[in-house]
């Protein structure tokens, strides 16, 4: 039985050799995110306000976010690849993977529907997932088996709907990470480390708190224990949390990955660099809220924030300032995990 993420976090950041969390840099950067919440920067219609997620009112939202984040991994690139090496209609990363599945929805395919991926042909996920110039996307073959075993899941125990799997959790997060990572097989996110069997489950958190966010907290999107999900370990936000000091390399592993030396999935630096990630942002959101308490003239309350949130706002900020983060290099694994 594996650990969840959030023990597993703490356990990886207690015997990590390679990565190191930095208090001052948790500091620094819960004083970056409070401003943000000040401002309203950070706030959980960030989700419903891009063009390429569904909004609440869909009656096919839940669906559309299921198959989007079953398919949600492994965007990069090599630093040899061009620019332009996995785009739709301009878009890259994430962005293009919503814009294709936009597309297919826009050309008639019912890529949303189970009944048709949980047969999807090969020559059909190429002409859904094609790119601006051909370029196929990356591991097409596991995103088609990813496809195909959760269609057959939700067909077979689910009346065909990812609805019917949020139902059956009495609105905890908790209850639906676990079934989740139980029921589909290509959400199993796990490691060993250390004689441990932990866990990140990055793509089955993301799939809950883009639900939440989705929904804005309410009806199908309410969870009376969101706390429970942390951020989602990926190799975009490390580089940020580096920024911030928040995290810290070892000289070899720092070295390793401006090499571009590309990591084993389940390989100790792989590890680390995730379950740290963990820990950090959940000292972030510890600290964030300890400011809040100490500060009521803020007029924030403890809830206003979570990991799902902070995460967001990393993501955003990694994006708006690429050039200046260029420097920092990320981790690059090829998984199906993220």
């Amino acid at each position: 039985m594996a650990l969840m993420p959030k023990e597993s976090a703490k356990l990886i950041a207690r015997l990590s050799k390679n990565v190191f969390i930095e208090e001052e840099g948790v500091k620094n950067l819960a004083c970056a995110i409070l401003e943000g919440l000040k401002n309203q920067k950070i706030n959980m219609n960030n989700f419903s306000q891009c063009e390429w997620h569904p909004s609440m009112d869909d009656p096919r939202a839940v669906d559309w976010i299921f198959v989007l984040d079953t398919l949600n991994y492994s965007f990069w690139s090599k630093k040899d690849s061009p620019k332009d090496w996995w785009t739709v209609n301009g878009q890259s990363g994430y962005f293009a993977l919503c814009a294709a599945i936009k597309r297919a929805i826009d050309e008639g395919k019912p890529i949303i529907d189970p009944k048709y991926y949980s047969h999807i042909t090969r020559s059909d996920a190429e002409h859904i997932f094609r790119g601006d110039n051909q370029t196929t996307i990356p591991l097409l073959d596991e995103r088609l088996k990813s496809l195909r075993d959760a269609g057959k899941i939700l067909l077979g125990k689910y009346q065909g709907t990812f609805v019917e799997c949020i139902k059956s959790c009495s609105h905890s997060a908790e209850q639906l990470l676990k079934l989740v990572v139980n029921e589909f097989e290509s959400y199993q996110d796990e490691a060993d480390y250390e004689g441990h069997r932990v866990s990140f489950y990055k793509r089955a958190q993301i799939l809950i708190g883009d639900i939440w966010a989705c929904f804005k907290g309410k009806g199908l999107g309410e969870f009376y224990d969101i706390d429970y999900v942390t951020m989602f370990a990926d190799y975009r936000i490390p580089q940020v949390l580096v920024h911030f000091g928040a995290i810290r390399y070892s000289n070899p592993l720092m070295s390793r990955l401006q090499n571009d030396v590309e990591l084993e999935n389940g390989g100790d630096d792989e590890i680390e660099i995730r379950g740290c990630s963990i820990e950090a942002v959940e000292r972030v959101r510890d600290e964030i809220r300890a400011l809040i308490e100490r500060y009521p003239n803020l007029e924030l309350k403890k809830s206003d924030i979570n990991a799902i949130l902070i995460d967001h706002f990393l993501w955003d900020y990694r994006r708006e300032h690429a050039t200046e983060l260029e420097h920092i290099p990320f981790h690059k694994t090829r998984c199906i995990y993220y």
